[in-house]
């Protein structure tokens, strides 16, 4: 199975960054004897390694829209979940109303303290953004209730989401906090969520409620069931909220969370939690009415078995790229990291259609490969911008440093979306009348190696490959050229002609499953001995599907022929 590795483990930055509204850890709130008439809550930026090629693959065009991608999708269920009193709302469904189970599991108290009335007021002006923040929710909520209830937690906790992240799954804060649970890296990586180029755990919406869920039981453990000190210790740290309380102890002051001096930010974050389990415990009571969540599981996990392209998943579950990413936010490049995890989440309904699509997909087409040739007047960002990904993904894919390309080379696109599809035999067949005309040369060509040049570049340029222009000149592949040294260009002895002014054009073959030696020669009239001299092979040498053979073919056009 071909699995697709990029040259380094960075992930890419995109410079243009999205504010959107949550209640995240680095709330600053409003002054607490003074109603807050702004918006309460957080700003902050979109997570960065959520790379363009994500963006362009849910179809938007670029990474400051990929919010607005989801609240599109939120927008097609044509139903509030949250409105004033007065208006119709949607009748319960058969397996009833999470929302009421979320109530019964209430175990926290009812507080009465100003900072908590400052932050309902503020909610029940803006029914709107609540209705926004749960038609997010509905995706992830019974699941979260699911574990909160298998572990004996106080159902309120799944409310925390909307202090957190406003259940938007890609949310990051300034604080570099990110995903539905606003993990930083560190306090992730310490829960186990793993984070490379390729996934982000702190994004994934399972991985990511089982960690937040380790961590709340850990610190009302350290806190001796005090779920409101642990939830404070969430915001700001279990050794803050320690230090406030031993100083509160030797002061001889009370110990509750209400009498702690923490940061402004903890401050605001538990009452804004406790602000949310009274409007959800009693909507009406606010002015507002809630329309039902079904009680029924919304989404499923399925093992794939290695690596993927979500946009084939997408095909085969049916399903929009929108929905794909709500439900999968994790993978920053749209593959699956090789080395695992092999889950992908699929709406329940799309579960069985989805697992026969992974069942009968043969292992060449799970992961989208495309090259791009290298015309003259090309650039990166140009090529970039074609396919949709960004020029960092195009650079560490192909493993380039700098900015220069040259014609005739070819670039990987890995995870191309769909419309890219692999060439076919007539698609490449047509990439002879792409290339640059080479005149046929003597066996005594020589290349002089100029400032940035690599042996990679030169037996690109003339055609040959790496392998034998290195064990022509006695040089290692990954050794070092100097300027000025002299290369000698291997296997053009079989381009003499007799007739000096006849041209051939190089091009390059992509291995295709099926392919033999022999029948590539024969689909493109060249000797089987030609072929096996242009890429210092033998007649028992093997051939794998994505490798590359160099070719030169008579442009018989040009011949008069």
């Amino acid at each position: 199975m071909f699995q697709w590795r990029p040259a380094t483990a960075l992930p890419a930055i995109f410079a243009t960054t999205l504010a959107v509204l949550t209640a995240g850890c680095n709330h600053t709130p409003a002054s607490e004897d003074t109603e807050a008439e702004e918006d309460p809550v957080e700003m902050v930026e979109l997570d960065p390694s959520i790379t363009k090629l994500d963006e362009a693959a849910i179809g938007v065009s670029g990474p400051e829209q990929i919010e607005e991608a989801i609240e599109a999708l939120d927008a097609q269920t044509g139903h509030r979940l949250v409105r004033e009193l007065g208006q119709d709302g949607a009748p319960v469904p058969e397996g009833g109303d999470l929302f009421e189970r979320i109530r019964k599991g209430y175990t926290l108290s009812d507080v009465d303290h100003p900072s908590v009335d400052m932050e309902l007021r503020w909610f029940v002006k803006h029914p709107d953004y609540l209705d926004r923040t749960f038609k997010r929710g509905e995706r992830y909520l019974h699941h979260i209730v699911g574990e909160l209830e298998a572990r004996n937690m106080p159902l309120e906790l799944a409310l925390l989401p909307v202090v957190e992240s406003a259940f938007n799954p890609v949310a990051y804060s300034r604080a570099r906090a990110s995903g539905l649970w606003q993990f930083i890296s560190e306090t992730g990586r310490r829960y186990g969520l793993k984070q490379n180029w390729y996934y982000d755990g702190r994004r994934d919406v399972v991985a990511s409620t089982n960690a937040a869920l380790d961590y709340l039981q850990f610190l009302a453990e350290e806190f001796d069931g005090d779920w409101l000190l642990a939830v404070a210790a969430y915001n700001c740290g279990e050794a803050r909220v320690a230090r406030e309380l031993e100083k509160n102890r030797r002061a001889g002051k009370p110990t509750d969370y209400f009498s702690l001096s923490l940061p402004r930010e903890t401050r605001a974050y538990v009452p804004k939690l406790l602000a949310m389990r009274r409007i959800v415990g009693d909507p009406t009571a606010q002015g507002l009415a809630f329309s039902p969540i079904p009680n029924a599981p919304y989404f499923v996990k399925v093992d794939v078995g290695g690596q993927l392209d979500l946009h084939v998943a997408a095909e085969l579950a049916d399903l929009s790229k929108e929905e794909l990413l709500a439900l999968n936010p994790a993978f920053n490049h749209w593959v699956t990291d090789p080395d695992g995890p092999h889950q992908i989440l699929v709406p329940i309904d799309r579960h069985e259609r989805f697992q026969a699509g992974i069942a009968a997909l043969p292992p060449e087409e799970r992961v989208r490969i495309v090259y791009h040739r290298v015309r003259r007047g090309d650039t990166l960002g140009a090529i970039a911008d074609k396919y949709g990904i960004s020029v960092a993904a195009l650079k560490t894919a192909n493993k380039i440093r700098g900015s220069m390309i040259h014609p005739g080379q070819d670039l990987l696109i890995a995870a191309a979306p769909k419309g890219m599809k692999l060439p076919s035999e007539a698609e490449i067949a047509s990439l002879v009348e792409e290339e640059k005309p080479v005149r046929r040369r003597g066996s005594s060509d020589k290349h002089v190696v100029r400032r940035g040049e690599t042996l990679w570049s030169i037996a690109r340029r003339h055609g040959v490959s790496m392998e034998s222009l290195a064990h022509s000149n006695g040089v290692a592949r990954n050794g070092t050229l100097s300027i000025g040294q002299v290369l000698s260009i291997p296997g053009t002895a079989q381009l003499a002609s007799t007739d000096s002014s006849s041209v051939s054009r190089s091009t390059t073959y992509v291995v295709r499953r099926g392919d033999s030696l022999s029948t590539i020669a024969t689909k493109f009239r060249v000797r089987l001995t030609d072929l096996l001299g242009w890429n210092n092979l033998t007649k028992r040498s093997v051939i794998k599907p994505g490798q590359r053979l160099v070719m030169y073919l008579e442009d018989r056009r040009r011949a008069g022929i």
